[in-house]
């Protein structure tokens, strides 16, 4: 069964102050996704999709790209590799960009851009996260029996672990019960404290530290693409206007399906710890937590080996 792992790369790590998303902080040089792409093919993932800007294109290939289409998948298929652009050629014609905008129009826009090359179950992540390896083989295993409508599934993590003390992020909040996600909210400030204390600044509201939230870990079957073309139309009619920085958010797109009864969300939890750089003070944690993951020998000492 094919099953890929969509990669969406294409963003432009405004806060992080540069290209994160090939920033080389393993010990040998290895970049954040290459460690959700190793972590992919062992759970069983026969596929990887980059989202990217068409200029990135030779510098993915050249970093992991060609070497993964070299590789072999865990059922001794070979992987299969394939590139979506996320650029404004793909935004309809109805809509006029503003002149001033570079940004991208964020993650329901870049998922809609892979519609071209996804045809069969997929997990879509961020480029500059690490989920660990017990995220990948729990929604794996939800993936390979997920219906061809009506459902779709996530990874959650808690709140407290997600967040910086070197400045605001944004997190999907979300009230999950009985394994199942109510509804979900885009929080686009929450700022931890050190005290362990979060809050959500944009809203002046306090937040739980074991608040679950969605890391833009979710797991969805391909017929989730007409959606989300409805929805980032509407959201071009109706919201983005000639605002140059708004963004079409996969959390948000997710909620309004669940309000309408469209879609049911598993949600599923890992046993491993999340982490990221939002900000360019996060860099040396990040090293040292992939340090210590290579020394426990949960990755050989280098992935490109």
């Amino acid at each position: 069964m094919k099953v890929s792992l969509v990669i969406m790369a294409a963003g432009l790590g405004s806060r992080y102050g540069g290209s994160k998303q090939v920033d080389g902080i393993g010990p040998n040089g290895e970049i954040l996704m290459e460690y959700s792409i190793y972590d992919a093919l062992r759970a069983g993932f026969n596929k990887v999709v980059f989202i990217i800007k068409p200029e990135m294109e030779e510098m993915v290939r050249r970093l992991c790209g060609d070497a993964l289409a070299r590789r072999t998948a865990a059922d001794g298929s070979p992987v299969e590799v394939a590139y979506a652009f996320q650029d404004f050629t793909s935004v309809p014609d109805f809509y006029h960009i503003p002149a001033e905008r570079t940004k991208p129009f964020g993650t329901v826009h870049a998922l809609l851009c892979a519609a071209g090359v996804v045809h069969e179950p997929c997990c879509v992540i961020n480029a500059d996260d690490y989920y660990g390896v017990d995220a990948f083989r729990t929604i794996y295993d939800e993936l390979v029996k997920l219906p061809e409508s009506g459902r779709a599934t996530m990874v959650g993590y808690l709140l407290k672990n997600t967040a910086s003390l070197h400045g605001t992020v944004s997190r999907g909040v979300c009230a999950v019960e009985d394994g199942k996600l109510r509804a979900i909210r885009e929080a686009l400030k929450i700022q931890l404290y050190p005290d362990g204390s979060l809050k959500d600044l944009a809203e002046d509201r306090s937040l739980a530290p074991d608040t679950v939230v969605s890391m833009n870990f979710w797991g969805f079957a391909p017929s989730i693409f007409p959606a989300l073309k409805d929805y980032f139309e509407n959201f071009l009619r109706h919201e983005a206007g000639d605002n140059i920085k708004a963004e079409c958010l996969l959390p948000l797109m997710v909620g309004e399906q669940l309000e309408k009864g469209a879609l049911e969300v598993s949600v599923l939890h890992s046993a491993d710890k999340w982490f990221g750089m939002t900000y360019q003070e996060d860099r040396a944690l990040v090293a040292e937590e992939l340090k210590k993951l290579h020394a426990r020998g949960i990755y050989p000492t280098s992935l490109r080996d």
